[in-house]
């Protein structure tokens, strides 16, 4: 499965890999374009233009590209649409159930995206399911250079593997006696439900204030 971001440890820590994969694979898909594959410089004045959807709410989160060889736009917020005038539009157009852009295996979805992989899409479910289960010890190019993760990783907030998580809905009281050995700081029902309310973008993941950029040898 491609597009893994962050993931929930025991601790509660969040373990961002936005520039492994998400940063990392659009740099080297644009140099392939551009005919360039890393290390090959790329001539001045050769570049692609990237449209990236952030709307007016999220106007914070639209960043320049870290390298020459790519430009950013943002129609979006050219225009002024903010996530309301986006729905509309598709309504409009017959795809009001448009869901909002995350990976497949973000741990920032809620209950309801979850369910929705597992009920429409078996295949990925599958896919995001074993995922999970790989993570459990953290990334395995880490583990071989000394960098060895605290704890467990896991796709739900649950901090249980995803095939047992609870996702299917749960009582303020079921959560509540879930999590009882948790801080006090947990999710609060309405994002447990949901998700984080913030979409996806190339430099950021759902819920990020603060974009991850790395040239992760592929800047030159």
């Amino acid at each position: 499965m491609t597009n893994y971001l962050p993931r929930m440890t025991r601790t509660g820590e969040v373990q961002r890999s936005t520039g492994e994969y998400k940063i990392k694979p659009i740099k080297k898909k644009v140099r392939e374009i551009l005919g360039y594959p890393y290390p090959a410089r790329i001539p001045k004045g050769i570049f692609v233009e990237q449209w990236v959807g952030i709307s007016t709410d999220e106007f914070h989160r639209a960043k320049d590209a870290d390298v020459k060889y790519m430009r950013n736009r943002h129609p979006l917020i050219d225009m002024g649409w903010s996530r309301s005038d986006c729905v509309r539009y598709l309504t409009s157009l017959g795809l009001a159930d448009t869901p909002k852009s995350s990976c497949l295996g973000c741990p920032f979805h809620g209950n309801a995206q979850w369910r929705h992989i597992r009920e429409n899409s078996p295949e990925e479910w599958e896919d995001v399911v074993e995922f999970d289960a790989a993570i459990r010890k953290g990334n395995a190019r880490a583990n071989a250079t000394g960098n060895r993760l605290l704890g467990e990783a896991f796709l739900h907030r649950s901090r249980v593997p995803l095939g047992e998580a609870p996702i299917d809905h749960v009582t303020a009281a079921e959560w509540a006696a879930m999590q009882q050995k948790l801080a006090d700081s947990g999710p609060d029902l309405e994002e447990l439900e949901q998700g984080v309310a913030d979409g996806c973008s190339p430099w950021a993941c759902r819920g990020e204030a603060e974009p991850v950029q790395d040239d992760f040898g592929l800047a030159s």
